[in-house]
């Protein structure tokens, strides 16, 4: 009899001590109570209760733990109606408060990011609604923390997914962005416009310029050119004018010009025959050699006027009169003799 006891006994005992043994995995915490009052955590690793006393009342996970907020409706400062919903990223950092602050925990939480989020869509207004999405969850993030410390629960981040206005919201805000696209293309091609304008008229303002400016070195070129040619006659002019004089006063030079006349005097007669029919001819046509001779004669005046006119210069001892200046009294008929 005893033996059977102190099995039974042994069995009971080894089964107390299997229900005590309790795997703790990592990053979870227990509740321990003893008699339903908190009596301890238990911490990741192999653990031991007494299972007669002792029970493990909540379990919780100290991972980073995503809640999907349900859609709800919220009224923005204008009265516009929109339908949001989002995600909530929380974790427990107390597990006894979260056991004993709050029947539920994560229902606690998804009504509170609810209400929050609808009061803070009420602070704004329905364009401001889609340009301040990270201030709202950011608004949200911080209102849950201060809510939520009896709980032993953090918001980690919010995150709204979906804002879906009214049709009729969708309606006017597809036609205002349709407006405001035409508008800008209006403007755009307004300012290409007035570019290309702009652009042709500084090409044509460059083109002038250019052309006059290429006309006016083009004038002062030819100008140039012009003075330089009617400079080099005169020069060339001047020079044979002086090898003429020159050779006039060599020996034979009044018979060289005598002769360049009288050849001078026929061929005017036979281009004047070729190119008229009618001719007016003096009655000593004939007589060439007297034609000569008065043409020689007012050669000879003209020399002398020339001679008189230029400032005499005073003679030194010795210098005959016609060096001086003077024509002598022989010299009455020219350089030649009367003709």
């Amino acid at each position: 009899m005893l033996p059977f006891i102190l099995a039974v006994l042994g069995g009971i005992g080894l089964i107390l001590v299997m229900k005590g043994i309790c795997m703790v995995p990592q990053q979870q915490v227990w509740i321990v109570e003893r008699f339903g009052k908190f009596d301890k955590k238990l911490d990741p690793g192999l653990c031991w209760i007494n299972p007669l006393t002792m029970r493990v009342a909540y379990r919780h996970t100290l991972k980073e733990n995503a809640i999907d907020v349900p859609e709800q409706a919220g009224i923005t400062a204008d009265n516009v109606t929109l339908t949001l919903d989002g995600v909530l990223y929380v974790r427990i950092i107390d597990p006894v408060a979260a056991s004993y602050g709050v029947s539920d925990p994560v229902y606690a939480v998804t009504l509170l990011a609810q209400t929050t989020m609808r009061s803070e869509i009420g602070k704004l207004a329905l364009d401001k609604t889609f340009e301040e999405r990270e201030t709202l969850n950011a608004n949200i993030v911080t209102a849950i923390n201060h809510a939520a410390q009896n709980w032993g629960i953090q918001c980690m981040r919010y995150e709204i997914k979906n804002i879906t206005p009214p049709t009729s919201v969708l309606k006017a805000m597809e036609l205002q962005m349709a407006a405001d696209r035409q508008k800008r293309a209006t403007i755009l091609q307004s300012e290409g416009e007035r570019q290309s304008q702009i652009n042709v008229a500084e090409a044509q303002k460059q083109q002038v310029v250019l052309a006059s400016e290429g006309a006016m070195t083009d004038q002062i070129n030819r100008a140039k050119g012009e003075a330089e040619a009617i400079i080099a006659v005169a020069d060339a002019t001047a020079k044979g004018i002086q090898l003429v004089a020159a050779a006039i006063q060599n020996q034979g030079g009044p018979d060289a010009v005598a002769l360049r006349i009288a050849e001078d005097y026929v061929g005017a007669f036979r281009e004047l025959a070729k190119t008229s029919t009618t001719i007016l001819l003096p009655a000593n046509a004939g007589d060439a050699g007297s034609m000569v001779a008065q043409a020689l004669s007012v050669f000879d005046n003209i020399r002398r006027k020339s001679v008189n006119h230029a400032p005499s210069t005073p003679a030194g001892p010795g210098t005959p009169p016609q060096a001086a200046g003077g024509t002598g009294s022989g010299s009455s008929g020219g350089p030649w003799g009367s003709a």
